[in-house]
């Protein structure tokens, strides 16, 4: 099951009124949502943003019935004011930002479309995909794509780039010379590979050896960093004055994307932080929901 992290804080510090209109950028299964939908009321309206066109029908489910209106839009939060131009909301009150990759990817990132997966996580083998896109197209950018066909210093460059892994360029250089013999078709491949180029010290650590190359990769299949900065940008222009854009994040190239974006906009005089550090989980939060551990969560009001 899908535990919203930071829900209670996050709730509280986005200072939602009976009425207002909420964008969940992130709207996965909803947890966040449902919250903050009986705060809403029959006036209020939710809409709710996601790329996964899966989740988003498990997340309609999980909001029947909800007393506020509701809109759903399958598309990436990169797009948030577009989408909401199409559906003629000029303004809203409030946009939350959950990062990070759903729960469900990891436990479940199969879809009609791609019944054996996505490969998100190393604990499972399954295609070496890592695209939050359902369906898969030529045009589509795959982690196998990237690490059969991408030259070594820019597979060490991303390693290194957006998942801060100091034996990136050992990394790269095992996944060229891995693929000569064999093409990297499964997350298991991809496991093996990086298990060749790590020294013995490296494999049982507290984080697995793969999980930075993971997150990498997947970063770069999805331009996850690219679609933040967008989404954030769109969110602003979006937001009416006194509204307030939260944003959870779960590694540090998020946060300090989201820091960065908040610090111009108090440099500018445009906004000011509601919290001055980030909020971090409880210690039985962690305990609970071990996803919540790395979580930050900020938050910005709009003051002209």
């Amino acid at each position: 099951m899908h535990v919203p992290v930071l829900l209670q804080s996050t709730i509280e510090l986005l200072n939602i009124k009976e009425g207002d209109k909420v964008v969940d950028a992130t709207l996965g299964l909803a947890g966040h949502s449902q919250e903050i939908a009986k705060i809403l009321g029959k006036t209020g309206l939710l809409i709710g943003l996601d790329a996964d066109a899966s989740l988003l029908a498990k997340a309609k489910e999980n909001l029947k019935g909800v007393p506020c209106q509701t809109i759903f839009i399958n598309t990436n939060f990169r797009n948030l004011a577009g989408a909401l131009d199409e559906q003629g909301i000029e303004e809203v009150s409030a946009v939350l930002f959950d990062l990070g990759l759903n729960s469900e990817h990891f436990d479940s990132s199969e879809t009609a479309c791609l019944p054996l997966g996505r490969g998100f996580t190393f604990q499972k083998d399954e295609p070496l995909l890592m695209t939050l896109a359902s369906e898969i197209s030529e045009e589509t950018l795959t982690a196998k794509e990237i690490v059969n066909t991408w030259d070594e210093e820019n597979i060490a460059d991303i390693i290194y780039g957006y998942g801060e892994e100091r034996l990136s360029r050992r990394i790269a250089h095992a996944i060229v010379e891995a693929r000569k013999k064999k093409e990297i078709v499964t997350t298991f491949d991809l496991v093996e590979v990086i298990k060749s180029a790590m020294p013995a010290n490296k494999l049982h650590g507290k984080t697995h050896f793969a999980t930075k190359t993971f997150q990498a990769l997947r970063i770069t299949v999805n331009d996850e960093i690219g679609a933040l900065k967008e989404g954030l940008a769109g969110a602003w222009i979006k937001l009416g004055c006194g509204g307030r854009v939260a944003a959870i994040s779960f590694h540090s190239l998020e946060a300090r994307t989201v820091k960065n974006f908040f610090k111009d906009k108090v440099v500018s005089g445009e906004g000011e932080l509601v919290n001055k550090k980030a909020i971090m989980p409880e210690r039985e939060e962690e305990i609970s929901n071990p996803r919540s551990r790395s979580a930050q969560l900020r938050v910005i009001q709009k003051i002209k």
